[in-house]
């Protein structure tokens, strides 16, 4: 079979993520308390909020408590306080003080797939704050590079390949986004292993490919020892 290149993503797929932030968002809509509007309704307005932010923000939790405080100005029923901006903006900063829950059998799952392939960390998000999770969640001596980027598109994976020297046909991206991590790696010429999340972020939902010769869809991730 021979030795692989394994490129992994992280919220989601090794460690709990967007469940810390939907948490925050279930509080945001206490707090909100809208007459008419239900927590759905009130997602779809921070999606769309998050969505344009991205572009020029990009992710992680201080653009989220940025996110949510234009949505609380744009939706609140009552006059704005100082203390209702620190009150939303704290919602996503206590995610910054969370350990990263490691997802079960991932760290056996790198250490034995380690013997045998390289593997890479390909994220995106703020940079510190990614690389803090990664540190405290114990995984890092696992991965030989680690990239965090803004953005994880098509030519970001082609960027990635050249740049460490990956041969496309043994090089394989592993996630559970499919915006994020399966389309686009598909995109590049890489194969893809699609490892679905239940919580996945809504504005990372994808169609992914019904039948496509590179890529493999796996129910847990300690199953990946049984192809690599």
């Amino acid at each position: 079979m021979g030795s692989f290149y394994l490129i992994f993503d992280a919220d989601d797929t090794l460690w709990e993520n967007n469940i810390y932030f939907e948490e925050a968002f279930d509080r945001f809509c206490d707090y909100l308390a809208h007459s008419c509007l239900s927590p759905d309704q009130v997602r779809s307005v921070l999606d769309e909020i998050e969505i344009a932010n991205a572009r020029v923000h990009g992710y992680g939790s201080r653009n989220f408590a940025r996110n949510l405080e234009q949505c609380f100005r744009n939706l609140a029923e009552r006059e704005i306080c100082e203390q209702d901006v620190e009150t939303v903006r704290e919602y996503a900063y206590a995610i910054l003080g969370r350990v990263p829950e490691v997802i079960g059998g991932v760290k056996e799952t790198l250490e034995e797939l380690a013997s045998r392939h390289e593997l890479a960390l390909f994220t995106k998000g703020d940079r510190d704050e990614q690389q803090l999770k990664l540190d405290r969640s114990g995984l890092s001596q696992f991965f030989r590079h680690v990239g965090i980027v803004k953005e994880k598109h098509e030519q970001a994976y082609r960027d990635l390949a050249i740049d460490r020297n990956y041969s496309l046909e043994r090089t394989w991206m592993i996630g559970n986004s499919p915006k994020s991590d399966i389309n686009p790696a598909l995109s590049a010429g890489l194969s893809a292993v699609y490892v679905p999340h239940p919580r996945t972020w809504s504005i990372e939902q994808e169609a992914v490919p019904e039948r496509h010769p590179r890529l493999l869809t796996i129910e847990r991730i300690t199953e990946l020892t049984q192809y690599f």
